[in-house]
Order: structure tokens, then C-alpha cells, then sequence
């Protein structure tokens, strides 16, 4: 089990490595995070919904994800409760107090999943939460070592050096643990290290005197590494070249699945932005409003910060606009809540761009998806991505769409071509469908960009990078295996 001191310390790039390098040496292998609290989120093989970045994880071991990679999912909806997914599907809505009472009931589903796995693979490499030394969530804890003591798993604590601190990190971390908690942790791995190793040594040597505890490895900070986020926005947005397509997104309050737009943010003729504050717009070629875990909600917050006001002229001075899932829904008349399924019970009058009216349910879409259709030159384009709404939108526009999935269309645009509307997650991932919004959005003529590509061949270079500090035995031996 992968630990970090710190939540963004490096567990999740960890633990994609550790997961590509068994595989590129020919092992079985499935991540697993017990507990997971993200907005980015994925479906599964099975027709579940987990973290997306267990998905991701899966990537590297070259296996379809499944819901036992993620047994317990939390989706934030307020800044006190959230909607708890067990097994891949929606259960309740609960307040922070509520659930904190009602891990002891969650631990059996989490370790009925890892057990599963165990059966099924040479190794299971699982990712922590957070921190373990959070001490006010320690009673009852689930996701770090909690798990671990559950499951008797042996655990490495990762810390993030380019941070500062990282010796008073792992030695306090250490410190904050029981004594059993202690003997579980076989090492540390130390992240994102910049310079000479050999200035680091002295430290290493007393960080190794002080705790009793190895540094397995120190990895080094690996120039414009892309692996998709689990929840923060971080990717680095380019704003070098002034022909590029300008391309700015909204941050919502409630932002999910934002690593739609990484396919965006690499390509190299496309300048994006995510900005939150609608005083720092100056203007784009293509607005797209993302989903959103409380899609009412960020509309009246796009009204009250003066987004509306921005996307109106906008439009009226020949920008492109798009939404994708709670976007979507936005650019309708209406939003309808009647069991306050994302918050209070009610109706909320949106955009009205396009004509038809969205209505949660209780029933939540979990679609991995695939079709094509026909652009004005009759040439076919094709499509991949995946679903993850509570809405049913129903309206003439809504049955225009001119993607065809098989049992069900997708894809709308209004009257002018001006706007464009999916339920699609990773519509851009798809290198035709890519180079067609692209061109739609104003860009002429756009280098080709193969997203899927891009994400092996860098958790290719995940994997060599940290292989060459903590070479496979090392690893072997961690996990208590003769290399």
C-alpha cells in the first residue's frame, strides 16, 4: 500500500508506476484504492463508477478498470456532504458526521473487494487517502491505515520534496502512527527531487538513522509528466503561440471530470485556460462549460459571478460555445430536481440556447459509449467516451443529435452552428472527433493529436523514470516477493 504524507504527494503517479512496471515485466496486476473522494471519475468494464484515477492505474497494468478497483467512492455536492458510491453505484447522499458513523459498515464491502482482487492477481498495490497521520480521521478510518491494519498490508509512505519539509514530513508522519502501524510502513520513497543526489545524502542517511525505516528510492522530478489528475486541476495550459485556438472553460464550483479538456491542453495548436474569477476573461474563441457535480447550483453561481454576462456577448460577437454533460444540460431551457437528488428540490430556468429541459433522476447514466456520424462532406467521424448523468433531457433539439451510439444519439448543435452540446466525457480524446471540433471551433488547420497515444507512451516514461531509482528487485522485495 502506497501512503503519502500529504494529499497531491505523489501516490496516485506512484502507484501507476509501480503498476506499469510489474506489468512491463510480465506480472498480474490491478490498482485498488478502498476510499476515494474526486469529482474525476470514470465507468467501468462492469457498468460502475469509480475514481478516475484507479482508471487510469488500470491503464498501466493493461486491464479494463472494475468497480473492485474502487469499492467506495465519494462525490462532494456541498462542502459538507456528498454522494457515497459503493461497488459502483449511487447509495445515498450523506453529511461529513453521517458517513464518518457509517465506515464500519463500508470497511466489509472494501475488503470483500480486495479480496476478490487478491484471488485474481500477483499483486494488488493500493493507494492511500490523504494522509494516515490526519489524526481527527483516524477512529473508524477505512483508507489508509485503517485498511491496512484490516488487511495486513505492508506499506511505503511517499513524500513530495519539490514541497520543502520532507523530512519533518515523513519522520511527524511517522511519529503520528501507532506502534503495530509503525512496523507495517517497510520504507520511503521520496518524490519529485531536483539536483545532485549526492547533496540529498546526508539527510537520507539520518532520515534512515533517526526512524529505523529504508528510502527505498528517491525519484526524480520528471519534466512535463502527463498523467491524468485525480482531482485538482494542475495541467499545464499552453499560452505561447498566438495563432492557436484560444479555448477558455469556467471553473465551476462543483467541476467534474475536468481531464476532458487534457486532450486540449496538450495539443499544440490549442491555447487553453481554465479560469474561475469572470473578471479575468478577455476573450476566446471556444467557452465550454464542463459537468458539474451540482449542475442548478453552478448555474445560478455562472449568473451571480457575471459568466452569463460574458457568454451572451460571446456569442453575439461570433464565439463558439459548448457544453458537455452538466454544460449541456445548462444550455437548455430548464433544469428539474424534483427529489432534490444534487441539493434542494426544485426548478431552475437555464440558458435556453437549445430547446429541451433536463430532469434528474434518481437512476444515475454509467455508459462507456462508441459510435460515428457524418460531417458536411459526408466523411465519417468517430466517436468514443462515456456517461455519467442523472439527467433525462427530453425536447426537439435533444432529438436531433447527429452522433449515432447505437441505441441512443448524442450531439447537438443549435441552428447557427454556434453551439455545441454531448453528454460525452472524452469527446476530444478521439483523434477524427478532436480534429473536427477543432475545426469547427475556428482552427483551420490542426496537427494531428492522438491522446490515448500520449498517455501509454508517458506512463511508459513514468514507469523507466522510476524504475532507474527503485529498480524491480526492490520492488519485489518491498512487496515481499524473491526477486
Amino acid at each position: 500500500m502506497v501512503q503519502g504524507t500529504t494529499s497531491d504527494a505523489g501516490k496516485s503517479i506512484l502507484v501507476a508506476a509501480i503498476c506499469r512496471i510489474l506489468a512491463n515485466h510480465g506480472y498480474k496486476v490491478a490498482p485498488f484504492k478502498p476510499q476515494n473522494m474526486a469529482l474525476n471519475s470514470a465507468v467501468t468494464a462492469d457498468g460502475g463508477e469509480i475514481g478516475r484515477a484507479q482508471a487510469v492505474q488500470a491503464m498501466a497494468c493493461g486491464i479494463k478498470p472494475t468497480t473492485d478497483m474502487n469499492p467506495v467512492l465519494l462525490k462532494p455536492n456541498s462542502d459538507t456532504g456528498a454522494q457515497v458510491i459503493v461497488h459502483g453505484k449511487a447509495v445515498a447522499n450523506m453529511d461529513a458526521m453521517y458517513y464518518h458513523n457509517h465506515k464500519p459498515e463500508l470497511l466489509n464491502a472494501v475488503l470483500k473487494s480486495h479480496q476478490r482482487l487478491v484471488k485474481e492477481y500477483n499483486f494488488v498495490i493500493v493507494e492511500g487517502a490523504g494522509s494516515p497521520a490526519e489524526i481527527n480521521l483516524r477512529d473508524r478510518d477505512i483508507a489508509n491505515m485503517g485498511f491496512a491494519e484490516a488487511a495486513d498490508c505492508p506499506v511505503i509512505i511517499v513524500a513530495d520534496i519539490d514541497r520543502g519539509g520532507v523530512f519533518a514530513h515523513l519522520t511527524g508522519t511517522l511519529d503520528c502512527l501507532s506502534e503495530s502501524e509503525q512496523k507495517r510502513v517497510k520504507g520511503f520513497v521520496i518524490n519529485r527531487f531536483r539536483g545532485d543526489i549526492a547533496l540529498l545524502k546526508p539527510g537520507l542517511d539520518w532520515l534512515e538513522e533517526k526512524t529505523g525505516k529504508p528510502v527505498l528510492g528517491v525519484i526524480p522530478y520528471i519534466e512535463n509528466l502527463h498523467v491524468e489528475a485525480e482531482d485538482a486541476i494542475h495541467i499545464k495550459q499552453q499560452t505561447d503561440h498566438e495563432n492557436n485556438l484560444h479555448v477558455v472553460v469556467p471553473v465551476l464550483t462543483r467541476i467534474s471530470n475536468h481531464t476532458d479538456f487534457d486532450a486540449l491542453a496538450l495539443h499544440p495548436n490549442v491555447n487553453l485556460e481554465f479560469i474561475k474569477d469572470a473578471k479575468r476573461f478577455k476573450g476566446a474563441d471556444l467557452i465550454i462549460l464542463p459537468g458539474t457535480k451540482n449542475v442548478r447550483q453552478d448555474y445560478q453561481w455562472l449568473k451571480q459571478s457575471g459568466w452569463t454576462k460574458h457568454i451572451e456577448k460571446h456569442l453575439r460577437y461570433g464565439g463558439k460555445l459548448m457544453g458537455i454533460c452538466g454544460g449541456l444540460q445548462m444550455l437548455g431551457h430548464a433544469i428539474h430536481d424534483p427529489d432534490g437528488i444534487e441539493g434542494t428540490a426544485g426548478s431552475t430556468q437555464t440558458f435556453g440556447y437549445l430547446d429541451f429541459e433536463t430532469t434528474l433522476d434518481k437512476q444515475k447514466s454509467l455508459l462507456n459509449v462508441k459510435g460515428k456520424f457524418y460531417d458536411s462532406q459526408q466523411k465519417s467521424i468517430h466517436v468514443k467516451g462515456y456517461e455519467i448523468h442523472a439527467g433525462i433531457s427530453q425536447g426537439p433539439d435533444f432529438d436531433k443529435g447527429i452522433i449515432n451510439l447505437g441505441d441512443h444519439n448524442d450531439g447537438i448543435f443549435n441552428a447557427e452552428q454556434s453551439i455545441f452540446a454531448s453528454y460525452l466525457h472524452g469527446i476530444f480524446d478521439e483523434p477524427t472527433m478532436l480534429d473536427f471540433l477543432l475545426k469547427w471551433a475556428g482552427l483551420e488547420q490542426a496537427e494531428g493529436f492522438d491522446y490515448a497515444q500520449h498517455q501509454n507512451q508517458e506512463l511508459n516514461r513514468l514507469a523507466q523514470e522510476v524504475e532507474k531509482a527503485i529498480p524491480l528487485s526492490e520492488w519485489l522485495d518491498a512487496l515481499g516477493e524473491t526477486p
